[in-house]
């Protein structure tokens, strides 16, 4: 029997912040997953990478997202652990020297992946943002905590070992999957929870006609027999889209990420999946 899902202190934490993290996900896996022995996996919203990291497929994994500096970013972890580590020891987490890094370009891979990671760490809510010169302009976060964690920095490297990662659209995961492969999906979301309105950050980088194209994916998923784990907003728009005779589920979660004058608190997500029947 494959390992499909780790617990307790055996999960590997995501070493970078990230808006839509699926970390409230992790508890339910096992009861979503079950007993199914799946073959490979596929995640095209990378992202902080959490679902990835609790699953810890025990074959190949098919890694991407369409933020090209993030996957760079784990290409270069996975790869050189200890020269990023190294790097990021000479950084200090105070205003003036976030303003400098965050000011730099670096060349070469190794560099320019321990500034991302620092960004992540110390930006204001860990927040990805770029100007229209594509330069990253999230402000400072005071944030007290250690932007250090080597461990998190190991363990996750350790974990990409065995994955492909690479940049793109999200439909290009289409091209490996193979029938028993599991394919977890988690978009922007296009529309806001619980209302009829728009996520003001999120309708340009996932329109709904996205959304749509995300659900032929699906379609394409079932028709060659994989399985696929769908997570989105509770809303009416996407429960349309996405009707597809399969499993949703209502969840309720804590809505983490959100500038000065956002909204925290519950809100309701859904689950479409065809691994309950």
């Amino acid at each position: 029997m494959r390992v499909l899902y780790m617990t307790g202190e055996n999960i590997v934490k995501p070493c970078l912040r990230w808006a839509g993290g699926k970390n409230w996900l992790i508890k339910y896996l096992p009861q979503i997953i079950g007993d199914i022995a799946f073959d490979n996996y596929h995640e095209p919203f990378l992202g902080g990478a959490s679902v990835f990291l609790s699953i810890k497929p025990s074959q190949q994994a098919f890694l991407s997202d369409l933020n090209e500096d993030l996957i760079k970013t784990y290409i270069a972890l996975r790869d050189y652990p200890y020269d990023i580590i190294k790097v990021l020891c000479t950084y200090c987490n105070d205003k003036d020297s976030y303003y400098k890094i965050r000011s730099e370009h670096p060349q070469d891979e190794i560099t320019r992946a321990a500034r991302f990671i620092y960004l992540n760490q110390t930006s204001f809510n860990g927040i990805y943002r770029v100007n229209l010169k594509g330069e990253y302009n999230v402000p400072y976060g005071f944030r007290e905590k250690e932007f250090l964690n080597e461990k998190s920095l190991l363990d996750v490297s350790n974990a990409l070992q065995n994955a492909i990662l690479r940049y793109g659209d999200f439909d290009l995961v289409r091209q490996n999957i193979k029938p028993n492969d599991l394919v977890f999906l988690d978009p922007p979301y296009t529309v806001s929870h619980n209302n009829n309105g728009f996520i003001k950050y999120n309708q340009k980088i996932f329109s709904l006609e996205d959304q749509i194209r995300l659900n032929s994916l699906i379609q394409y998923i079932k028709k060659i027999g994989a399985y696929y784990i769908l997570t989105n907003a509770a809303h009416e728009t996407i429960k349309k889209i996405f009707n597809n005779g399969d499993w949703c589920i209502e969840l309720n979660r804590a809505s983490l990420i959100g500038g000065i004058n956002a909204k925290r608190g519950q809100t309701k997500e859904y689950i479409f999946t065809n691994l309950i029947k």
